[in-house]
């Protein structure tokens, strides 16, 4: 018998979150306890999350730099989602996600852990400048979307609601599941101030779907030392096939914490309020592949622990990237292929049946990065179906492919991954 489709929409927009309404067409139900604001989580289980989540974002990483080009996501928005769909898993599914996602801790322990870094992010900026006019923004933002007239299990929804801030939203996928889809389009398109458009393709939403999750983050941020127009100007960029492409590269002289190892170098640029950052990994012009496949989350965390304050003249083109992934068989490689069984799945915690598995995982994301800051947004969709310097300045000129990131600094949590092929 085949399974009813749940669809499991995690989105996450990492540069700016605006607060917006609920559609008039969708209504709420007012069940599951409130988030909690102040969880009892104690900092070995937080940084057991972060290493976890960093460990899973590098392992993502070896396997989608497999699509070739311009490459960026969220780990962050990706690992949240999956989080709150592995909270209605038991069984060998619940198992196999664990070790995927890199989840150590037991199931209440990491879903507070996860809520402890929502709160934390949620304090980030205060004052601080945005790369519009708007003022710095990060925020994380959680919904779910319920079939009409299905019950799912209150341990399941107040767990979302306590720890994710997720608020049920009833709509009709039975009877009106393009409309519904539309709604849900409109507020991811909302909460990433329209950066990312129609989530949820034509055909993603059906009769037989019956959840959907939203997560949503929006980051919107100044750098702390931000590059003059003036100093722009065209420059080459060597492209991984030898060839040489003409791009608008920006410069600037600034003490930034660096490092260089035996084939690569290593810039941290600080945005406004000096509590995130941009990591640049600048591999040498011919190891790139090499270096790129040796990358860990322990590679990386010796990386910037190497960091040092230098003067640095940096040269680095502007460039804008959007993407778009489809996860299923990645999330199969790292571990999980039973969540996608429609026989063997059980997330029967979601809604006491066993006729729920996920169908795909889709994400998207944009990032823009100029002279000013930085934007970027991302969204995840896990569908359920039924089934004056010193002489000794360092010069590094951002010419040839390159990695990047953006991390929370006081947790350490990447928010966001991508490399630069071609800007």
């Amino acid at each position: 018998m085949k399974k009813a489709t749940l669809f499991l929409l995690i989105f996450i927009a990492l540069m700016a979150v605006v607060a917006c309404n609920q559609p008039a067409s969708a209504s709420e139900l007012k069940s599951g306890k409130p988030r909690e604001t102040s969880p009892a989580t104690g900092s070995a289980d937080l940084t057991n999350l972060v290493e976890g989540n960093s460990t899973f974002a590098l392992n993502l990483y070896q396997l989608l730099l497999k699509t070739g080009g311009n490459i960026f996501y969220s780990p962050y928005s990706t690992s949240e989602a999956l989080a709150m769909t592995y909270g209605g898993a038991l069984g060998e599914t619940e198992k196999q996600m664990a070790a995927a996602l890199q989840f150590q801790l037991s199931q209440d322990r990491l879903h507070s852990a996860f809520n402890s870094v929502d709160i934390e992010l949620a304090k980030r900026g205060q004052g601080a400048r945005g790369k519009d006019e708007k003022g710095f923004r990060l925020n994380v933002v959680n919904a779910i979307w319920g079939q009409k007239g299905i019950k799912f299990m209150t341990q399941y929804l107040d767990l979302l609601a306590r720890n994710y801030g997720a608020g049920m939203r009833i709509v009709d996928y039975t009877n009106a599941a393009e409309s519904s889809r539309q709604i849900i389009n409109q507020w991811v398109s909302d909460h990433t101030e329209g950066k990312i458009q129609d989530l949820l393709p034509q055909g993603s939403i059906n009769p037989l779907t019956r959840l959907v999750l939203t997560n949503a983050i929006y980051f919107n941020a100044a750098w702390a030392s931000q590059f003059e127009k003036v100093n722009t100007h065209d420059g080459r960029f060597h492209l991984q096939n030898g060839s040489e492409i003409t791009v608008p590269m920006m410069f600037q002289e600034h003490n930034f914490k660096y490092a260089e190892g035996t084939n690569y170098k290593a810039v941290e640029l600080p945005y406004d309020g000096n509590q995130l950052s941009m990591i640049v990994l600048l591999p040498e012009t011919n190891n790139f592949e090499s270096f790129e496949v040796a990358l860990n989350s322990q590679q990386l965390k010796g990386i910037i622990g190497r960091l040092q304050s230098s003067p640095i003249n940096l040269t680095m083109p502007r460039f804008k990237i959007e993407s778009k992934f489809g996860l299923k068989k990645a999330l199969s490689d790292l571990g999980m292929p039973v969540a996608f069984s429609d026989s063997e799945a059980d997330f029967s915690s979601m809604d006491g049946g066993r006729d729920l598995y996920i169908s795909d995982v889709v994400h998207k994301a944009y990032v823009s990065v100029d002279e000013a800051g930085t934007e970027a947004a991302a969204a995840t969709g896990v569908i359920v179906g039924t089934t004056s310097m010193p002489t000794n300045i360092k010069d590094m000129t951002l010419d040839h492919p390159y990695i990047f990131l953006i991390r929370d600094i006081p947790t350490g949590t990447i928010l966001f991954i991508g490399r630069v092929m071609n800007p």
